[in-house]
């Protein structure tokens, strides 16, 4: 993760500039808030920068009506790459960021203390601010293994992603449900990048990776070395679906990645982004506004391919998890929540 500099110091080097130019309230009405993503090779971490920019109005940026940022005033959001879910709602809370991405299920397992959180204290101060897309998992093999199903991995290299991300969850419950652990497999624990640079090398028969289609390091991958998008479906899919809420049905469509010639099925978590109870109230809520307003939409919509999926009439699909106050209050004021 990129070093990003203390408040404290950025917020004395602004003084200093302040005062140098006369303007020291303009160190006074800064406000930072991280967002925690996830690798720099998926789909969280250039979301995470279209929402930062969306949400950010430094002091001194013209105003939204007259063609400026219509982010919160003196707001300074930053998007920072992380190990994922896990990782992010446990900064979260510590207090070592102020928000950051989840899967859905990774975010009420933290905010309960139960499935891989149990026995590890609860993340109680855990709060909604939005579901954002549905995030498919991938499971992409190298044409030469020859897996074709969840099944064939048995005795195969295969990539769990790496701890402290919600790939690494659902990996292992996909392959409990086709009856196959851990040790079933060859396992590695790669970021996808890494592991796709390993399968490109003949090192790495297949991986997991939980994230919005088309995934950079998967779309890269395909563009020199065959490969398959492997199903996760029938039965036991179908199981996984009914033991676990969160999990829904899921279509890779055809031509998503080069050599993909078919709609491939699979399963889905939702995106959410989450944020603590500490976080006060009128922040958050100016930031759920600043998400949902029209020169955001445009941001997402030419931003990035999973942008379009980010929709205010699906914000509330699937949290599992209580909403922070503010963004209550503007969902209500919306008219999306009673």
């Amino acid at each position: 993760m990129r070093f990003i500099p203390s408040k404290k110091l950025i917020g004395a080097a602004l003084a200093v500039a302040g005062l140098a130019f006369g303007s020291a309230s303009y160190a006074q009405d800064m406000q930072f808030f991280r967002i925690a993503t996830g690798g720099t090779a998926g789909t969280y971490f250039p979301i995470g920068g279209l929402l930062a920019n969306a949400i950010s109005n430094p002091p001194g940026s013209r105003p939204c009506e007259e063609g400026g940022s219509c982010g919160v005033p003196g707001l300074v959001a930053t998007a920072i790459a992380s190990n994922g879910s896990v990782a992010n709602v446990n900064a979260i809370g510590s207090g070592a960021v102020e928000s950051g991405f989840s899967q859905s299920d990774v975010a009420y397992w933290a905010q309960t203390g139960t499935g891989v959180f149990e026995g590890k204290g609860k993340v109680e101060k855990l709060r909604a601010i939005a579901n954002l897309y549905p995030e498919s998992i991938h499971l992409i093999a190298s044409k030469a293994s020859g897996i074709q199903s969840v099944a064939d991995l048995e005795g195969k290299r295969v990539s769990l992603d790496e701890p402290g991300s919600g790939t690494l969850v659902d990996a292992r419950l996909i392959l409990e449900a086709y009856g196959l652990n851990e040790e079933s497999v060859e396992p590695e624990y790669l970021k996808p990048n890494q592991a796709a640079d390993r399968m490109r090398d003949g090192a790495m028969d297949a991986f997991f990776f939980v994230g919005g289609f088309p995934a950079g390091a998967i779309v890269e991958l395909a563009t020199n070395t065959e490969i398959t998008v492997v199903p996760i479906s029938g039965p036991e899919a179908e199981s996984v679906i009914g033991n676990y809420e969160f999990f829904a049905p899921n279509t890779v469509p055809a031509g998503t990645y080069e050599g993909q010639e078919s709609d491939v099925e699979t399963l889905s978590v939702g995106a959410q982004w989450v944020t603590s109870a500490d976080q006060p109230e009128e922040l958050v809520y100016e930031i759920t506004k600043a998400l949902w307003n029209d020169n955001t939409r445009k941001l997402l919509d030419n931003g990035h391919a999973k942008g379009k999926s980010i929709t205010k009439e699906t914000a509330l699909d699937g949290v599992g998890i209580p909403l922070h106050p503010g963004a209550e209050r503007f969902y209500k004021e919306a008219g999306l929540l009673q």
